[in-house]
């Protein structure tokens, strides 16, 4: 019986989630957690085979979550669920310590093909995201990293060069502060920034801010 822990911010991807694996006798679902660190709590208490958990979420997210969640508990295999299929964040996630990235998109049998591989020790790539990391690996168009993201994203990017807060962005461009957060994490995750000092030195070498 593989022991399923579920790891995402949105009730009803995990309610979802749970109806597929209820039909699945040798996979049981354990313990589910809306954010990072619920997570990190639960595990510190109890075992499970399996963590299978979104990018994109409140708080610590993304590969520096993946990454915490790996050096702490080196044992239990991490599959990526996730609707981000940029190659950047896929290649990320997998050094972070993912043993398996799957799309959202995908269906409910590669997602049951990518847990009994990944318990078995291998790695699991979505086909789709594969072939275009293929792709992309033989592609010699030279391009610059920031065309991954969106146009709001490299607004937002540009803002946070020019040194605003986030609040001050939230408010100039009438959205949410949490908005503005998730743009920021979705553009560290893209772009394999480790700093706002690496984002802010990328967008002056490609003329993103003046």
């Amino acid at each position: 019986m593989i022991r399923l822990m579920i790891v995402d911010d949105h009730a009803i991807v995990r309610m979802g989630l749970k109806q597929i694996f209820a039909l699945t006798p040798d996979i049981k679902v354990v313990a589910e957690a809306p954010n990072g660190s619920m997570a990190l709590d639960y595990l510190r208490e109890h075992t499970v085979d399996l963590v299978l958990l979104d990018l994109t979420m409140p708080g610590v997210s993304g590969h520096a979550f993946v990454s915490r969640l790996h050096t702490r508990f080196p044992d239990i295999p991490i599959l990526v669920l996730t609707m981000h299929e940029e190659p950047q964040i896929v290649q990320l996630a997998l050094k972070a310590g993912a043993s398996g990235y799957l799309s959202k998109d995908s269906e409910p049998e590669f997602l049951l093909l990518a847990i009994h591989k990944v318990i078995g020790g291998g790695r699991f790539i979505d086909p789709k995201i594969a072939e275009q990391m293929a792709f992309d690996m033989t592609s010699h168009e030279p391009s610059h990293g920031h065309h991954c993201l969106t146009e709001r994203e490299v607004e937002v990017m540009r803002m946070l060069a020019d040194g605003l807060s986030p609040s001050d962005i939230a408010q100039q461009l009438t959205i949410s502060q949490k908005t503005v957060s998730t743009h920021k994490t979705n553009i560290m995750e893209k772009m394999g920034f480790v700093s706002i000092v690496e984002l802010v030195r990328y967008s002056i070498d490609h003329g993103l801010v003046s």
